[in-house]
């Protein structure tokens, strides 16, 4: 399915990116307050960060897309001692199941753009993301705890200041990403803070 998904994304991008009237590239970072739900997790947010590039393709004055590509990381901490291990076959659980736990996901939003003025845009769409790293504490005979991807829906808003992008936004997740079975759900939540500088 994956290997069908991208080919087609590329292959709208480009359709997109022929019929525009503007291209403006430009870089992007941040802070990240987030959090996986669910029963193994605290319920508060923790801090992470993201960085990246993004495209900003217009259609008209009014309307656009804005896709990205981002090094993002979520992370979270267990609710207790033995929350992630419980399913596992391990029987002595690092004491490091307290610490915070980290994921790197290659994140991809693809955004629709709403230009409300010359300073506001209002942008909403899918985000597609692929785990890259995440801690060695969480594997255990082998066996990863989450999946290897997840898909979110975004919502935010940007101030646009010529040059200068100030941004703030909301990423829910759609999908179960517990890879160590199916009792508790988890599911990510994200709050992204920051500033983009196009060129």
């Amino acid at each position: 399915m994956k290997k069908v998904i991208l080919p087609v994304l590329v292959l709208m991008l480009f359709t997109t990116v022929s019929r525009a009237q503007g291209i403006r590239l430009g870089l992007k970072a941040g802070a990240n307050l987030n959090k996986i739900s669910g029963q193994s997790f605290n319920d508060g947010f923790d801090l992470s960060y993201h960085a990246g590039g993004f495209l900003e393709i217009d259609f008209n004055k009014k309307w656009g897309i804005q896709p990205e590509l981002l090094w993002n990381q979520t992370s979270s901490k267990p609710s207790s001692f033995n929350t992630i291990y419980a399913s596992t076959t391990s029987t002595n659980p690092s004491l490091d199941a307290f610490k915070s736990i980290k994921l790197d996901y290659l994140s991809i939003p693809l955004l629709l753009r709403y230009n409300v003025g010359e300073m506001l845009s209002l942008v909403a769409g899918p985000q597609f993301s692929i785990l890259i790293k995440e801690d060695n504490t969480l594997l255990q005979n082998g066996q990863s705890a989450f999946k290897n991807g997840d898909f979110a829906m975004v919502a935010g808003a940007q101030i646009n200041l010529k040059m200068l992008r100030i941004y703030g936004r909301y990423n829910i997740g759609m999908q179960n990403i517990n890879d160590i079975d199916q009792k508790d759900k988890w599911t990510t939540q994200q709050i992204q803070l920051g500033l983009g500088f196009r060129f």
